[in-house]
């Protein structure tokens, strides 16, 4: 698989002696969507800001489509697209000039059809003679996403795109997404909404206190680290955990009237039907039982915890 992003040994202190960065190491591919999840603080924004060449480097190298991003900026930065979190654009100007502006800062000739294209995606095209002023707080990020696409970028970083809009929004630019990727753009997202990495992205990446602590296929990072986790009703409470039941790391929950075991749903020794058993030869009814699957929000609270 092609590599539209390669990044090794890069790092951002600032003046303060806040190291914003810490030796990151990270390729991204051609044609994925890229989740990169970390909590408030970790670098994300930081290290998007340096791909995107608004922030300078300490030390280390980004290369984008095989272009150094400091040496070959121009050519770089040209594959580029960014929806940054902060809504930044002149409140006095209409929609269509500011995407028209958008796409001619990148020497890109005038294209009626594309701009017109990209703002019936995004909704936007009823609206595009009103001025941003005018326009809700909804409708300005369809309008920064919509600057991003105005060039036609080969690599869209999507900098926490849903934070705050609507639900009608979320899935018409989710959609976009998905339209974007068939058509062979990369994406990377940082979103506070796991559960959009979870549906969305293809890999996942996790930053903490600017280090980069994992990357994995997110199935496959599911299917390792996910667990299974089975929820017992007892037809009565139990003040304490029989020794009986040790084998199995049970926790008592309920006032102790329910049992949650964790286990790994894909081993043939998950231990279930030994621990039903045990349940039935101490005289313990179940009453009640349900199972429920580890999401990637749980994986990564995890993750985080540890590092």
């Amino acid at each position: 698989m092609t590599t539209a992003i390669a990044i090794k040994a890069l790092s951002k202190a600032y003046g303060s002696g806040l190291k914003a960065l810490d030796g990151i190491d990270l390729d991204i591919q051609q044609g994925e969507i890229f989740a990169l999840l970390g909590p408030n603080g970790a670098g994300k924004t930081t290290l998007i800001g340096v791909i995107c060449g608004i922030v300078n480097a300490s030390s280390g190298t980004v290369q984008i489509g095989g272009y150094d991003h400091v040496r070959d900026y121009r050519a770089a930065r040209n594959l580029v697209g960014l929806v940054p979190q902060e809504l930044n654009t002149d409140a006095f100007e209409s929609v269509l000039a500011t995407v028209n502006f958008s796409r001619g800062l990148f020497g890109k000739p005038k294209d009626d059809a594309l701009v017109e294209r990209v703002l019936r995606d995004l909704s936007l095209w009823d609206r595009r003679n009103s001025k941003i002023i005018t326009l809700s707080g909804g409708m300005k990020r369809r309008v920064m996403i919509a600057k991003a696409l105005s060039h036609e970028p080969r690599i869209l970083f999507l900098d926490e795109p849903t934070a705050g809009v609507d639900v009608e929004l979320r899935r018409d630019m989710w959609a976009m997404v998905r339209k974007l990727r068939a058509g062979g753009v990369t994406i990377v997202l940082t979103t506070h909404y796991i559960e959009e990495a979870e549906e969305m992205a293809d890999r996942v990446g996790v930053i903490n206190q600017g280090r980069i602590i994992l990357v994995e296929n997110k199935q496959a990072l599911m299917g390792r680290l996910g667990k299974s986790q089975l929820l017992l009703q007892l037809d009565r409470s139990l003040n304490t955990l029989p020794d009986a039941l040790s084998a199995w790391q049970l926790e008592l929950r309920q006032g102790g009237a329910e049992l949650a075991y964790s286990y790994d749903a894909r081993s043939d020794a998950s231990g279930v039907p030994g621990l039903l058993r045990k349940l039935d030869e101490m005289g313990l009814t179940v009453k009640n039982m349900q199972t429920k699957q580890s999401s990637l929000e749980d994986i990564f609270v995890s993750l985080v915890s540890a590092a």
